[in-house]
């Protein structure tokens, strides 16, 4: 939703809009904008034309990136324009400011593969009259939980984005809100430390802040996830930045370790992981994810079957 009065005189609906996506998802490529927003337009042009006004009133600005042998800009917000969508209120303030530093900075290739993700979904969501948009998917909320395996530490979960998507089915004439936590792995991490991350993803479905007061008077606390989700997100890992047969070595190791750790063994965590390529060609709901606990079973669409939902009206 476009911000009217907030922004300086001249800057159109649509550039309003784009500012408010690179808000949220810190750093994107024209290409990136284009597919999200403006999929109508047959070229980028119009898109750029926007962009070019969010620089000149001084909102934006962009870095370089090399990609197939061409050079793609990269937009992200100077505080100016930061500040400029923080003041309408339409978004929850993200305390991050980007920089030419950190656009240029090691963790630009991960931002870019996570708005990827985002963008499949969101383009699987227009092919099949679900709803799914720019704005659905948000990265990096901190979800506090404990670990019995760490007692006494307060530990933070951050996934790299949770995800709203509303699955419509016309002929049973329903709408369901899913949730995803999405992992990114571009491979750059050991696998010791991703199986790791599903572990903390276990013992945060698991983990129940204990109320105040005398022990015997206590009664049972409800998980924590519970003051924030209807029904447990699924949890989607999306690996890329290697070659197909590494990326596949690479989910059976995951799986490996994680059956050989006794919390994943035992949690109702439903964990999945596929490649940004195949989602990206085949969208999320083909036969694309693999358990990572349980049987490696692809005979059927993973995400469609047993999902956590959260009905909503039809």
């Amino acid at each position: 939703m476009p911000y009217p009065n907030a922004a300086p005189a001249g800057l159109g609906p649509l550039a309003q809009e784009a500012a408010q996506v690179i808000y949220q998802h810190r750093m994107l490529s024209t290409r990136q904008l284009h597919q999200l927003i403006t999929p109508h337009h047959a070229h980028a042009e119009y898109m750029r034309r926007q962009l070019h006004t969010l620089r000149t009133a001084g909102l934006a600005d962009t870095v370089g990136r090399r990609r197939c042998g061409q050079t793609e800009l990269l937009w992200w917000l100077t505080d100016k324009g930061a500040q400029a969508v923080e003041a309408v209120g339409l978004l929850p303030p993200r305390p991050y400011r980007m920089s030419t530093v950190a656009a240029l900075g090691p963790l630009q290739e991960h931002t870019l593969a996570t708005v990827d993700t985002g963008l499949a979904f969101v383009t699987h969501a227009r092919r099949l009259r679900h709803e799914c948009g720019p704005l659905d998917w948000s990265p990096e909320n901190a979800h506090a939980y404990r670990d019995e395996a760490r007692p006494g530490e307060d530990l933070a979960l951050i996934p790299d984005a949770v995800l709203n998507y509303v699955h419509t089915d016309r002929e049973r004439r329903t709408r369901t809100m899913l949730t995803f936590f999405i992992e990114v792995d571009r491979t750059q991490m050991t696998i010791a430390r991703l199986a790791a991350k599903l572990h903390a993803y276990a013992a945060y479905e698991k983990f129940a802040p204990q109320p105040a007061g005398p022990r015997s008077r206590r009664s049972p606390a409800a998980p924590a996830w519970r003051a924030r989700y209807p029904a447990f997100p699924r949890l989607l890992l999306v690996l890329t930045g290697a070659s197909p047969s590494r990326l596949e070595r690479r989910i059976a190791d995951l799986r490996s370790l994680a059956a050989s750790d006794p919390l994943l063994t035992t949690t109702p965590l439903r964990a999945g992981v596929t490649t940004l390529e195949q989602l990206g060609e085949h969208g999320p709901f083909a036969p694309i994810f693999t358990p990572v606990l349980g049987l490696a079973d692809l005979t059927d669409a993973w995400l469609r079957t047993a999902y956590p939902t959260a009905p909503l009206p039809a």
